[in-house]
């Protein structure tokens, strides 16, 4: 194994560690019937739903997967 290919292990693995820290950072979404109806309807029609920390950390989970893909299709062509 060439040295790219341990830099590329260690970065995955960092990736690996954030996308869970991100993931269980979220809140989660079983907030009943009556959570999700109302809380659905602040989180479309609400102001403020980008500046929203949970929408903050569901886009820098898309990025990171995202990451996560690329980098594991380059460590399939490493190894």
């Amino acid at each position: 194994m060439g040295a790219l290919a341990v830099i590329v292990n260690i970065i995955y693995l960092l990736i690996c560690v954030v996308i869970i820290a991100v993931v269980l950072l979220q809140a989660g979404r079983s907030a009943g019937i009556s959570g999700s109806i109302a809380g659905g309807a602040e989180t479309f029609f609400g102001k403020h739903k980008g500046r929203d920390l949970d929408a903050k950390l569901s886009k820098y989970t898309g990025w990171i997967a995202v990451l996560f893909v690329i980098v594991s299709v380059v460590l399939v062509f490493l190894l």
